[in-house]
Order: structure tokens, then C-alpha cells, then sequence
């Protein structure tokens, strides 16, 4: 009896030590594994859209819309999109992201306006975040420091500041550069005979964007308003983190999905890990896309992303944040409703998990706007682009949005509903959210 007692307390730890081993192995074997097969990482913010073919236009129940709004089947190819519009706090990684890159370029002693052609320059995070801790004193004892006079290109004038003894960067400092390569150009001047006729270099341009949301906008979308508080806070104040950012214009979105490609680590806050990194192109949907995808995978060729023709529930609630009536933007129900932007996710997704494709905010897409493209788009991945030049005229700037806003009518919250604005115009009506060109993973 007691030698089997021994034996067995012998045996245990023996036990332990094999599992231990062969996990070791285990977990061994399969890392090497998915480093043959090089795993994808997906973005866990989207939602994957499958691709397919569908009736582009305006549906059967909207007979005032025939003569001039054409249906076209067309098909899409497969992309991931977002399942919310972008929100403030998202955006607010943009707008730290260039801040902390000018602190360090700032604390190196270069050139804070230095435009790197290929946009290389590799940020020193631990740093950054030493002068971030080291800010975090009293301004007046930095204002008489060296260290004042080493950020005085960044730092908003102390006459300027809105609060005592903090530290505050110039918004109006605040730029992000980047790379274009014309490629439809590009692709214009080549044959399949000869390839490029000329460099690439000769179709590579830079763009340098203003960063910081408009937050004027809502005071100067309306006349006789109070919207002061909104001003002040809806971009800056925490408890709007949730909330879609609004006050971007269509350049400053499409530098958002720029710096989310080369720099999706910070964007996840995880600045400096690689391993952080999503494959894959982020941009602002085509028109086709946006509208495909705010079906919702419906069968019917419904009005409205939720798939049916009416805008409330039995219960009398809206199905989406929009002005229902003359001077009612509540639609009946205070508790749940507001008269501006609520949260993201505020309502029921549609059919491929996207919250807000009609209403709360309308939404920019990559596609330029023309009354009649119904007539010269294709049927495949149909989109209209053009690359806007210094010298056009205003009307080539147009850029379609889609997806109507919590000051429209039910009408332009439709899912063909089309609707326009000028790219360099910001409204506090009009945010975006991302599409990501991604393989699907297995």
C-alpha cells in the first residue's frame, strides 16, 4: 500500500512534464505552420462583403425616379467595409498621429515642413512619449525653457490659449503629406507592346492635407441657431467618442484612409508593431460599392438598407436617425432620438452587419458626381473617378455622397438616392467610413 502511494506521487509530476512537452511541441509546430502558410489578419472594426451583382438605381416603388435614375445590373467584387461611419475618436488617431510625428521631428531638430517623397520617415515612439510625459508640466515653467523654444514652430500662441498652463499644438499646423501615383493615367499612356512610355516618376504626385475637422461648421451650416456647444465640444469632449466626426471635408477622408494603410498600428494603438499591420488598401467606397453594400444582401430591390419600404417600426420608431417631419427631427420619441448625430450602432444592422447606411450622418465615397454617368458606366466594378486639377472649374470637383444625414428627409436616406458636395467643403452633416481591397482569409 504505501508503495504504491509512492509510486503514484512518483508518476504525477511525470505526468505534468510530458503534457508540458508535447504542448511545447504542439504550439511549436503550429507557429511554424502558420508561418508557412502566412496567416492574413483581418480588421476586427469591418465586416466582410461578398461580392456579387445586383440592380444599381432606383427601385420599383419610386416611379417618380424612372426618367432620370435608371436601374443597371452591375457586379462588385468582394471588399471588407466598415461596419460604422468613422468616429471622432478614430479620427482623433489621425490628428495625434501627425501631432506626435511633428513633436519628434520638432525634439530631432528638423524641419517640421521636411516632405519625405516616399514618406519613409520612421518615428521614434519611445521618444515621442517622453515629450508627451515631459509637456505634461505647468506651461509657464516651459515657456521659459529651452524646450519652449524648441516647439515654438508647433505651440498655439499663449494669448491664443484657451486654458491656462497646458500646452496646446496649432491646429493649423497640423498637415499630412503623402504619395499619389496616377495609375489610370498611367495606364492611359501605356500599351501592351511597349509598357510604360514614361517614367514612373512622371506620375507620382504629393499631396499635403490639412488634418484638424472644421468644427465651425456647426455655426455656418445654419442661420439663427445655437450651436455653440457643439462647436466647442462635439470633436473635443470625450463623451462624443462615439459619435460619427463630422467636419471633414472629401480630401481630408481620403488622407485618413492613406495614413490608416501605412500606419494601421498606430490607428489600432499600437504604434511601432509591425505584426499589428492589416494587408491591404483602406479608400473611400465607389459609389456602386456604397450602395451595394447599404442593400444589405437584400433580394428585393428594397428602398431603405433595413429591406423594406417604410421608414418606422410597428411601434411608431424610426428605423433610422433622420428629420421625419417639418421642424421634427425627434420622430416621436425624445428618449431614443436626437435632433443631431447620436452614437454609432444606435440602430438594427442591415443584412451584412452595417449600422447607420441611412441616416445619422451622410457619408463621402470615392466617386466623382455627374448627373447623366448612368449612360457611360460599366457593369463591372462601375465607378467615375477624376483626378481634380488647381485650374478646373467648381463643378469637377463634385464628389457623390450618399446615405442622407439627421437633417435630411426619409427621401435622401433611400439607398439610390444620390446627392453631391464640392470636395473642400466640410458639413456637419457629412462624415465617411473606409473600405478595405483585402483577399478574403480562410
Amino acid at each position: 500500500m504505501t508503495k504504491n502511494s509512492k509510486l503514484t506521487r512518483f508518476k504525477f509530476p511525470l505526468m505534468l512534464i510530458t503534457v508540458f512537452v508535447s504542448s511545447l511541441l504542439f504550439f511549436a509546430f503550429e507557429s511554424s505552420k502558420v508561418t508557412r502558410n502566412k496567416r492574413i489578419r483581418t480588421d476586427a472594426q469591418m465586416v466582410y462583403i461578398p461580392g456579387g451583382s445586383f440592380f444599381m438605381g432606383a427601385s420599383d416603388e419610386q416611379v417618380d425616379n424612372n426618367l432620370m435614375n435608371h436601374k443597371k445590373r452591375v457586379s462588385i467584387s468582394s471588399f471588407w467595409m466598415d461596419r460604422t461611419e468613422v468616429t471622432n475618436e478614430q479620427y482623433h488617431r489621425f490628428v495625434n498621429y501627425v501631432a506626435d510625428s511633428l513633436k519628434y521631428l520638432a525634439k530631432a531638430k528638423q524641419d517640421i515642413y521636411f516632405v519625405d517623397p516616399l514618406d519613409t520617415l520612421t518615428v521614434n515612439w519611445g521618444l515621442v512619449a517622453t515629450i508627451n510625459k515631459s509637456l505634461a508640466r505647468p506651461a509657464s515653467k516651459l515657456d521659459q525653457t529651452k524646450n519652449e523654444n524648441t516647439f515654438q514652430q508647433l505651440w498655439l500662441p499663449v494669448a491664443d490659449r484657451e486654458i491656462k498652463n497646458v500646452f496646446t499644438i496649432d491646429n493649423k499646423k497640423l498637415f499630412y503629406r503623402s504619395t499619389i501615383v496616377d495609375l489610370k493615367r498611367a495606364a492611359l499612356e501605356s500599351n501592351s507592346f511597349d509598357g510604360l512610355k514614361n517614367d514612373l516618376r512622371n506620375y507620382i504626385s504629393y499631396d499635403t492635407v490639412y488634418v484638424y475637422p472644421d468644427t465651425l461648421v456647426w455655426q455656418r451650416d445654419f442661420s439663427y441657431v445655437y450651436n455653440e456647444p457643439l462647436v466647442k465640444q462635439y470633436f473635443t469632449n470625450p463623451s462624443f467618442n462615439d459619435y460619427p466626426v463630422v467636419g471633414v471635408n472629401w480630401k481630408q477622408a481620403t488622407a485618413f484612409c492613406r495614413w490608416r494603410t501605412l500606419h494601421n498600428d498606430y490607428y489600432q494603438g499600437k504604434p511601432g508593431k509591425k505584426d499589428m499591420f492589416v494587408e491591404g488598401i483602406y479608400r473611400l467606397p465607389t459609389e456602386a460599392e456604397w450602395e451595394y453594400a447599404a442593400r444589405g444582401n437584400s433580394k428585393v430591390n428594397a428602398m431603405y438598407p433595413w429591406g423594406a419600404p417604410y421608414t418606422r417600426t410597428r411601434e411608431g420608431l424610426l428605423m433610422a436617425n433622420f428629420k421625419p417631419g417639418r421642424g421634427d427631427y425627434f420622430g416621436g420619441d425624445p428618449n431614443k432620438d436626437d435632433i443631431t448625430p447620436l452614437k454609432v450602432k444606435s440602430y438594427t444592422e442591415n443584412g451584412f452587419g452595417l449600422y447607420d447606411m441611412a441616416g445619422n450622418v451622410a457619408e463621402w465615397t470615392s466617386s466623382r458626381y455627374d448627373e447623366a454617368v448612368d449612360n457611360i458606366l460599366g457593369d463591372f466594378n462601375p465607378d467615375y473617378q477624376y483626378n481634380v486639377r488647381n485650374d478646373d472649374p467648381a463643378i469637377m470637383t463634385r464628389k457623390s455622397v450618399r446615405g442622407g444625414s439627421w437633417k435630411d428627409i426619409a427621401y435622401n436616406c433611400q439607398v439610390s438616392t444620390r446627392n453631391y458636395e464640392y470636395q473642400l467643403n466640410a458639413k456637419s452633416y457629412i462624415g465617411f467610413r473606409c473600405v478595405l481591397s483585402a483577399p478574403k482569409t480562410k
